[in-house]
């Protein structure tokens, strides 16, 4: 077949590609850095043609057109399956609504129909020889989109990485309804993410805790970056990788020679991860890198696929912990922050895996918007707040002041090891709280 001949006939404008949207479709743009801005401008235009258009995306790192130039939601209703600031920020204004969900379990949402796509929306790389497009840095639930999707619309987009899988990192040119030649616009790069020296000490506490050989996960934020900082400078050997999110310090670590993956017992030698988020030097480094391989979410987040491998160690953070050892990581009150993502995923498999261990870390205080300081272990979750990781689930909580294990832990032994790590400023008033409770023991009252 005469791929290059097929493709000339699939390619067309963008303003065109989008007349397929319909009055009550539902859309997906994409996820993280592979959704369109540029097809978003497009559709943006055919505001006043369009009501009920339902858009889902998953972290889009923008704020759509569509959104902002409707802000009555009378065409478009705007969802996302994990917010950025982005959508934190139109939530703010109530145009964005949060999708929760179980990270490994989204492919399967689609597969069982209990989200339906009309039309889906991919940013990809130049067709190859093959016939195929590369998905670029994400494929979590891109490729159960594009099984379901009614009309698939690609954006060719020359500055996207080609990231090797893995599996079904690629979609072929007879999956892709229309094709459109985008203006190449590059990747938007994750702003860096500064480390304190608190998130430090919490890195070196959780430092301790990997050995030679391990497997690694981390999440966003401060404190991975810390401890993928501290580990490449560390001499730990024969780290491997399974994770969902594949950040900068993981080619710092690569660099530094700690990541070999050679006892892994899965994916042995290769990166594994289902989307990467960072800078231009992660996005260089991941292109045509057969050291990384790209998988759907139900493969790098399934906890029993996570724990095939040994000595896992997930490293995720939170918002909050209360004295029972649930975590918030999502919430603040009612207020979306983010959204649950694998930590719930990489917390069961850790906990499954041969010497694994999961870490849920934060810091022990925070000063709030009033600028006074309060704590980050509280008796109770934030009414309204999301419990992300369940009581029963999480394995160990780290904070500046120390490391909880959870597993095997009553009521009055979490509260005791939890008060143990939270700030001292804050001890007494949270022990009063836990006797309100019934789940302390006053011998055990921390002096």
């Amino acid at each position: 077949m005469d791929y290059k001949e097929e493709y000339q006939r699939k390619l067309v404008t963008a303003d065109e590609a989008v007349k397929v949207v319909k009055s009550g479709d539902t859309v997906n743009y994409g996820e993280f850095m592979m959704a369109s801005a540029f097809l978003d401008e497009a559709l943006a235009k055919r505001k006043d043609e369009l009501t009920n258009v339902n858009i889902i995306t998953t972290t889009c790192p923008f704020q759509p057109q569509a959104v902002l130039a409707d802000p009555n939601k009378e065409h478009f209703i705007y969802n996302d399956w994990h917010f950025s600031a982005a959508s934190r920020k139109l939530h703010d204004q109530g145009l964005c609504y949060f999708m929760p969900m179980l990270y490994h379990e989204t492919p399967a949402y689609y597969e069982r129909g209990h989200v339906p796509v009309d039309v889906a929306f991919i940013k990809v790389t130049p067709m190859d020889k093959h016939g195929y497009f590369n998905l670029g840095t994400s494929s979590s639930m891109t490729p159960a989109i594009c099984d379901v999707a009614r009309i698939t619309i690609a954006e060719v987009n020359t500055s996207v990485p080609k990231c090797l899988g893995g599996s079904r990192e690629s979609l072929h040119i007879s999956d892709i309804d229309y094709i459109v030649e985008g203006d190449n616009r590059p990747l938007l790069e994750l702003p860096e993410t500064p480390f304190s020296e608190t998130d430090q000490k919490i890195a070196r506490l959780v430092l301790k805790e990997i050995e030679d050989g391990a497997c690694l996960q981390l999440g966003i934020g401060a404190m991975p970056n810390a401890i993928g900082s501290m580990i490449a400078q560390s001499d730990l050997k024969d780290l491997g990788v399974h994770t969902e999110m594949l950040v900068d310090s993981f080619v710092d670590m690569y660099e530094a020679g700690r990541l070999t993956g050679r006892r892994k017992q899965i994916d042995k030698r290769k990166m594994v991860y289902t989307f990467a988020m960072g800078s231009s030097k992660l996005y260089d480094f991941l292109d045509e890198n057969p050291a990384c391989a790209l998988y759907p979410v139900d493969y790098t987040n399934d906890p029993y696929i996570i724990a095939r491998n040994n000595k896992v160690v997930a490293i995720n953070n939170a918002i909050e912990i209360d004295l029972y050892g649930q975590a918030c990581a999502e919430s603040a009150g009612t207020r979306q922050i983010s959204g649950t993502g694998g930590q719930l995923d990489y917390i069961l498999g850790s906990y499954k895996s041969e010497g694994g261990k999961g870490f849920v870390c934060l810091t022990s205080t925070v000063v709030n918007k009033s600028g006074k300081l309060e704590s980050r272990i509280k008796p109770i979750i934030t009414p309204g707040g999301a419990v992300s990781s369940h009581r029963a689930a999480n394995f160990y909580v780290v904070t500046e002041y120390g490391k909880a294990l959870m597993k095997g832990q009553t009521t009055w032994q979490r509260a005791e090891a939890l008060i143990n790590i939270a700030h001292p400023d804050f001890r007494e008033e949270l022990i009063k709280e836990a006797e309100k409770m019934k789940i302390w023991i006053r011998s055990n009252k921390i002096s």
